[in-house]
């Protein structure tokens, strides 16, 4: 008997077992995704495979913190790798033969056996710690293995250099830094993603089985009026829904295994998982996903059979196709909690932290509270929109009435287009709105006319107006250039509130007033003239940010200082980090150099210049002047801000498009099945107006008419919750100073309710069945 009952209501249950089992496929995807960052594949080592023995320069720094009532250590990279010690490099000579990487000393092969190389470490470890009492430094100068830790006194000249052997002497090339980088990011792709979409297939699932119940209103009634308890139909309910779950579930296991080797291939064509990544054969994610899929729909189920249980036998007579009672208390309290909530935590972020509203969890989360609020409060908000809205013709009368008639219909099929628009709108348009912030005030921060970029510039004299290009060792004073300020990209790490290290991007300049010259710092306490060997400028994101103040800091290489603020910066949207000099940079390469222009110097003649002396080693009116050497760049501040600073980083759209891409065809779908579901019962009613007179044609362009209203309807409360978002985030920039412009993606937005408009549509026109009356 149960079977036959699914049997003869597949249809009606055809949206639902496609929206868990896509949901299913959904979450079983990203979970494979995600389960494929938590460790990157063994390599072999490559710059040193024929050495038994690396020796590798310290490239972390650690700091012990307070960790409630005891004391910890927290350990960050290094900005910048200490180089193996010349004095240790010497001693490693006499052991066997030494392979250098170039002129690099970051690491060093050893062809010798493993326990002599630690012998001599060791030997130059106590050595170091000895010396360290005396102040001897390292034969480079480099000194912050042999001084105390700030804090606590704690002697770190043990860890400056360490002992690779095996397997692990690939962690002297460059490839696993950049492994963990790359997965950490598709790690927080994924992670975003599978948030995402675990909520629209929760929200869509959800809403599907409601909107089942609702069709089966009759059918309950007509049940109870043969005798049939409320509990009986609660149960019936109930035991199709885990049928549905069960069956859907499995099915989506298998989708999402054929589809997760596909969202690899996508991550890496986009540029945002690592060449290697594929995904691996982990089984936990086929569970979560299955049991997540149960469980929703059960969930759904359950909470919609309350309300079967509830109709009574007259529901069978009644014969009105009006929907009422569609709002209980229940369902409004619960919306207007949710709305609450939501506006709240708002004001809240907005009042306490608006740079929060920047970070991308909380513009992803955000937007999710606010359309489950107005999801639940669509019905209450659908039949006041549709009356103020005037159709033309006889057939846009109907198309308005039947709407408004029918409230359960036209939020179940309003409620994926809200989801959709509201997360393409809000998402992408946070990400473009907080880069455009970014790129504004990037731009007001420089002042030069030209900026020379490269790996291999040696500095400038600021006052001479030399541009000094490492590659060809060029030396030579390029009319027209009244200051050359360089500077150095570095680190520097406070300790804030006893118990966290906090990486600070910082520039080291050469001449703190030849780069005032060349640059409009916000400051707002202080001059930036006034840096100095023994002083930094902060933001007013630091815990310490009193001009005159002193604060204790390690610097890239983790050498630690203890300098006075001269200058605060605002805060802004995030970049505007730390300033000091070079002497605080010890050994960095110089890699830009903001040039200033003379009075009435033509800015294209001596950016040529500029070229030719960086590119061929003579001065200007010699070489090629194709600025090659050295990889030096020379671009006009526009052209560098352009390049370095755009509205929205490339790889950020491209996920977040895949992300939305992922979510639209899951909506599409799952409207295309509520639409034919909702349509397939409207048999009678259709047969009523062809024996009213109505043609075919005009039957399809009410059933067409509909859809798109119930997508318009979804489709401005979809943009209610992005001008909310939207809104917040304009002024949390206004807040934190910065450029507060709004920039919406209406042509994503567009995409997204055309495509919802489409799929309507032609769901609704198919699902069309009318005879003769």
């Amino acid at each position: 008997m149960f079977f036959a009952s699914l049997r003869t209501r597949w249809a009606g249950l055809l949206g639902a077992f496609v929206a868990v089992a896509l949901g299913v496929a959904l979450v079983a995807a990203m979970g494979l995704g995600l389960a494929s960052t938590f460790s990157a594949p063994e390599r072999e080592p490559v710059r040193f495979a024929a050495s038994p023995v690396v020796v590798m320069g310290q490239n972390t720094l650690t700091v012990p913190v307070k960790r409630g009532p005891n004391t910890g250590h927290v350990t960050k990279p290094l900005a910048h790798p200490h180089p193996v010690d010349i004095e240790l490099l010497r001693d490693l000579r006499r052991l066997g033969s030494v392979q250098l990487d170039g002129a690099k000393r970051d690491a060093v092969g050893v062809d010798a056996p493993v326990v002599e190389v630690r012998k001599v470490v060791e030997a130059w470890r106590v050595a170091g710690a000895a010396g360290s009492a005396g102040g001897r430094d390292a034969a480079e100068g480099r000194d912050s293995a042999r001084e105390r830790d700030v804090a606590g006194g704690r002697d770190v000249a043990g860890e400056q250099v360490r002992v690779l052997t095996g397997g692990e002497r690939r962690l002297a090339d460059p490839g696993p830094a950049r492994d963990a980088e790359a997965l950490v990011a598709v790690n927080s792709f994924l992670g975003t993603a599978g948030g995402v979409s675990a909520f629209v297939s929760v929200f869509v699932t959800a809403s599907t089985f409601a909107f089942v119940v609702a069709l089966r209103r009759r059918e309950f009634g007509l049940l109870r009026m043969a005798g049939a308890t409320p509990g009986q139909v609660r149960r019936m309910l109930l035991a199709e829904a885990l049928a549905v779950g069960v069956a859907a579930s499995g099915v989506g296991c298998v989708l999402g295994a054929l589809g997760a080797p596909v969202l690899a291939e996508m991550l890496v064509d986009a540029g945002i998982a690592p060449e290697w990544f594929a995904i691996g054969g982990a089984v936990w994610p086929y569970h979560l996903a299955f049991w997540v899929g149960v469980s929703v729909a059960f969930s759904g189920a359950w909470l919609a059979s309350r309300r079967a249980g509830r109709v009574g036998p007259v529901e069978a007579l009644r014969d009105a196709s009006v929907d009422t009672g569609v709002m209980p208390w229940s369902r409004r309290i619960a919306g207007g909690a949710l709305l609450a909530a939501g506006l709240g935590m708002l004001g809240w972020t907005l009042w306490s932290d608006p740079s929060a509203l920047m970070k991308r969890k909380t513009y992803t989360t955000q937007p999710m509270i606010l359309i489950t609020a107005l999801a639940a409060l669509t019905p209450l908000l659908v039949r006041p929109v549709l009356r103020a809205v005037r159709l033309p013709g006889a057939v846009g009368l109907l198309v308005r009435e039947n709407s408004a008639a029918s409230v359960r219909r036209t939020a179940a099929v309003a409620a994926p287009v809200l989801v959709t628009v509201a997360l393409a709108g809000s998402l992408l348009g946070s990400a473009e709105t907080a880069g455009a912030a970014r790129a504004a005030e990037a731009r007001e921060r420089t002042g030069a006319d030209l900026v020379v970029t490269g790996a291999d510039l040696r500095g400038g004299d600021a006052r001479g107006g030399d541009v000094r290009g490492g590659a060809g060792g060029v030396a030579g004073r390029v009319a027209g250039v009244a200051v050359a300020a360089s500077s150095a990209s570095t680190a520097v790490f406070v300790r804030e509130e006893g118990s966290a290290l906090v990486r600070s991007e910082a520039r080291a300049v050469s001449d703190p007033t030849a780069f005032a010259s060349v640059s409009r710092l916000p400051v707002v306490a202080g001059d930036v003239r006034d840096l100095d060997d023994r002083s930094i400028v902060v933001n007013e994101e630091w815990e310490k940010r009193r001009v005159g103040e002193r604060v204790d800091v390690w610097l890239g290489d983790g050498r630690p200082a203890r300098l006075r603020i001269v200058a605060v910066l605002e805060r802004g949207t995030g970049d505007n980090g730390a300033y000091v000099t070079a002497a605080n940079a010890a050994g960095v390469p110089v890699d830009r150099v903001d040039v200033g222009l003379r009075a009435g110097a033509d800015r294209d003649e001596v950016a040529g210049a500029l070229r030719v002396a960086a590119g061929s080693g003579e001065g200007p009116g010699g070489g090629s002047g194709d600025g090659a050497g050295g990889g030096v760049r020379v671009r006009s501040a526009e052209q560098w801000l352009a390049d370095t600073h755009p509205a929205t980083k490339p790889q950020t759209r491209l996920g977040l498009l895949v992300l939305l891409g992922i979510a639209l065809v899951y909506t599409a779908i799952s409207l295309a099945g509520t639409l034919l579901m909702a349509t397939s019962i409207r048999g009678p009613e259709l047969r009523s107006l062809r024996l009213a007179g109505a043609t075919r044609v005009q039957v399809r362009m009410v059933i067409a008419g509909e859809s798109l209203l119930a997508v318009a309807v979804g489709t401005v409360l979809g943009l209610l919750v992005t001008g909310v978002n939207l809104g917040a985030l304009s002024t949390g920039l206004a807040r934190l100073s910065a450029p507060a412009g709004v920039v919406v993606p209406w042509e994503l937005v567009g995409v997204a309710a055309g495509v919802c408009a489409v799929v309507g549509v032609g769901a609704g026109v198919v699902g069309v069945r009318v005879r003769r009356g």
